[in-house]
C-alpha cells in the first residue's frame, strides 16, 4: 500500500493521491478541447499550478502537444525586452522538444533587425505551426502576474495572444493553437493602456474552494486515523471554506496529532507492569483517550487543533507561509493599504459591501481574504476572520493613519463629538498625508467632516473678529464724539469766560466813564 501524504503548498504531482478534482478541472479541460482561450485568475495558493499540471497531463495523454511558460523563470529584474521575448521562445522550444530542429541562435540573429515581438510572432507562425504536427497545440502561461513588475510594457505580448485568436478567421492553422493563462491578476491588468484594445477574449475559469462532495480523495488519508473521515472533513471545511492550502494543512495536522496519540499508548503498553504507569497516573494516556473521545465529536478537537496550530501565535506557526502572504498583499503598498483595510473593516463589521469590480474590491479578492456571495463581499473563512480580526485591522490602521486616535474617538461618539475632528495645522498635515493615497470611506468622511468643522470655526472666528472690530470702531467713535463734545464745551467755556471778562471790563470802563461824567456834571453845577 502506497503511503498517503498530504501536501501543504507547492504544485501537486499528477499522481498525488491528495489532488482534489473540482468543477474547474472539467471546465478548463473541455473548454481547451473546444479551442477556447482560457484564463484562471485567482488568489495565491488556490491550486492554479496543480490544475495546470493536471490539465496538461490529460491533454498530453489524449495525444496533443503542450508546453508551459513560467514567467518567474524568465525573470523581471534588469532584463531587456529582447531578452524577455527570447526567453519565451526558449521555453517554447524546450516545451515542444524543438531544439534539435531549430538553431535558435542563428534563427534569432537572422531577424535581428525586427522588433522582439515580431520575432516571437514569426516563431509561432513559421516554427510552431509548421514543425508541430499534432492536431491541437496548447501553450500554458503560469505566474502571469509577474510581468506586471517588468520595467517595460508588455501590452504587446497580450495583444499577440489576442491576435492568435483573431488570426483564426484568416489562417485556419491558428485553430490548432490555444493559450491558457494562470496567475493572480485580472484581464484589465494585462492590457491597462486605455488606448489599446482590452484583453477581452477567452473564457474565465472560476477556481472555488473544495466542496464536501469533492473531497473524497482527502478522506483516504484519514482512514484508520479517525472514526469518521468525512465528518472530520466536514468540520475542516467549516473552518477553511475549502481553501486548498489550509484544508491540506489541517488534514496533515489531524494525522500528526492522531499518530502522536498512538505513540503515547504504545509506550504505555510497554510499561504496564510498572505501577507508576497505570492509566490514572499517566497523563499522556489520558490525553490519548481524550483525543479518541474528541474524534467522535470532530468540532471539539478541530477547534482545539486550529487554535493551537494555526491561530495562536499565527505568524510563527505560518509555515509554509500563507497567512503572511495575505498580510503582505494588504499592507505592502502603503498608498492603497488604507483603502483596502477600510473596506475590509466594513465587511468585518457586517456592513454590506456590494460587489462592483472596483479596483480595491478586486485587490481584496485577489488577496484571497474575501469572496463573493450573492453579490456581496464576505470574509472567505473562519480562520481568516479570526486572524485578520477587528483588533488586527485597527492596529494596522493605527500604524498608517496619523489621526487614528482622534478618528476612533469620533466614531465612538457616534460622530457627535466635534472636538475630536481635526483643525488647523493638524488638518493640513492630514490632508497632505492623504494625497495620492486610496483611503476608506470612513477616512474620507472624517476628513470631510474635519474640513467642514474647520471651515465653520474659521468663519465663526472671522465673524467674531469682525464684531470685535466693529465694537472697537464704535468705542473709538464714541471716544472721538466725547472728545469733540468736551472740546466744544471747553472752547465754549473759554469763549464765555473771555466774553464775560470782556463784558466785565467794558462794564467797568462804562461805570468808570459814568462816574467821571457824573463828577463833571456835578462840578459844573
Amino acid at each position: 500500500m502506497n503511503k498517503y501524504e498530504y501536501q501543504i503548498g507547492g504544485s501537486l504531482k499528477v499522481e498525488a493521491p491528495s489532488y482534489v478534482e473540482r468543477q474547474a478541472d472539467f471546465e478548463l479541460y473541455n473548454s481547451l478541447l473546444q479551442g477556447e482561450f482560457c484564463y484562471v485568475f485567482s488568489s495565491r495558493q488556490m491550486g492554479k499550478s496543480s490544475l495546470r499540471l493536471r490539465t496538461r497531463h490529460r491533454l498530453e495523454q489524449a495525444g496533443f502537444s503542450c508546453a508551459s511558460i513560467d514567467m518567474t523563470r524568465i525573470g523581471s529584474a534588469n532584463i531587456t525586452p529582447s531578452q524577455w521575448y527570447k526567453g519565451i521562445v526558449v521555453d517554447l522550444l524546450r516545451g515542444f522538444n524543438l531544439f534539435e530542429k531549430v538553431n535558435l541562435k542563428t534563427w534569432w540573429w537572422e531577424r535581428e533587425d525586427l522588433p522582439a515581438l515580431q520575432r516571437l510572432s514569426q516563431f509561432v507562425e513559421d516554427i510552431l505551426l509548421v514543425q508541430i504536427k499534432s492536431e491541437k497545440i496548447f501553450i500554458f502561461v503560469d505566474e502571469i502576474d509577474s510581468v506586471l513588475g517588468l520595467n517595460f510594457p508588455v501590452v504587446d505580448f497580450f495583444a499577440l495572444i489576442r491576435s492568435c485568436y483573431n488570426q483564426r478567421a484568416e489562417n485556419p492553422e491558428y485553430n490548432r493553437l490555444t493559450w491558457a493563462l494562470f496567475g493572480v491578476a485580472t484581464p484589465s491588468d494585462l492590457i491597462a493602456d486605455r488606448n489599446s484594445t482590452p484583453f477581452n477574449i477567452g473564457k474565465s475559469i472560476d477556481l472555488h474552494g473544495f466542496l464536501l462532495s469533492e473531497v473524497q480523495p482527502l478522506a483516504a488519508g484519514l482512514e484508520g486515523k479517525v472514526a469518521n473521515p468525512m465528518a472530520v472533513l466536514k468540520e475542516i471545511l467549516a473552518w477553511t471554506d475549502g481553501q486548498p492550502f489550509l484544508t491540506q494543512k489541517l488534514c496533515e495536522i489531524v494525522v500528526q496529532e492522531r499518530n502522536s496519540g498512538r505513540k503515547d499508548v504504545e509506550e504505555h503498553r510497554s510499561l504496564e507492569a510498572d505501577d507508576r504507569y497505570k492509566l490514572d497516573d499517566h497523563l499522556p494516556i489520558i490525553n490519548y483517550h481524550l483525543i479518541s473521545f474528541y474524534y467522535q465529536f470532530p468540532s471539539l478537537i478541530l477547534e482545539k487543533l486550529v487554535q493551537t496550530h494555526i491561530l495562536e501565535n499565527w505568524e510563527a506557526n505560518d509555515e509554509p507561509e500563507h497567512l503572511k502572504t495575505i498580510r503582505d498583499r494588504l499592507l505592502t503598498d502603503e498608498q492603497r493599504a488604507g483603502g483596502l483595510l477600510g473596506m475590509y473593516q466594513q465587511i468585518l463589521q457586517g456592513i454590506q459591501v456590494c460587489s462592483n469590480d472596483g479596483e480595491e474590491q478586486i485587490e481584496l479578492l485577489l488577496s484571497g481574504l474575501v469572496t463573493k456571495q450573492q453579490g456581496q463581499l464576505i470574509v472567505k473563512n473562519r480562520i481568516y476572520h479570526q486572524v485578520f480580526n477587528q483588533a488586527w485591522v485597527e492596529k494596522q490602521l493605527a500604524k498608517l493613519r496619523p489621526y487614528s486616535q482622534t478618528l476612533n474617538a469620533w466614531v465612538a461618539s457616534e460622530y457627535r463629538d466635534y472636538s475630536r475632528l481635526l483643525r488647523g495645522q493638524a488638518l493640513l498635515e492630514a490632508l497632505a498625508w492623504s494625497q495620492g493615497k486610496s483611503l476608506s470611506d470612513l477616512d474620507y468622511h472624517f476628513l470631510a467632516a474635519s474640513q467642514e468643522f474647520d471651515r465653520r470655526e474659521v468663519e465663526t472666528w472671522l465673524e467674531a473678529e469682525r464684531a470685535k472690530e466693529v465694537k472697537a470702531r464704535l468705542v473709538q467713535e464714541q471716544k472721538a464724539a466725547r472728545f469733540q463734545r468736551l472740546f466744544f464745551l471747553g472752547a465754549f467755556s473759554w469763549v464765555l469766560l473771555i466774553a464775560l471778562g470782556l463784558g466785565m471790563g467794558t462794564l467797568f470802563e462804562y461805570g468808570k466813564n459814568c462816574s467821571v461824567r457824573f463828577k463833571q456834571l456835578f462840578h459844573y453845577r
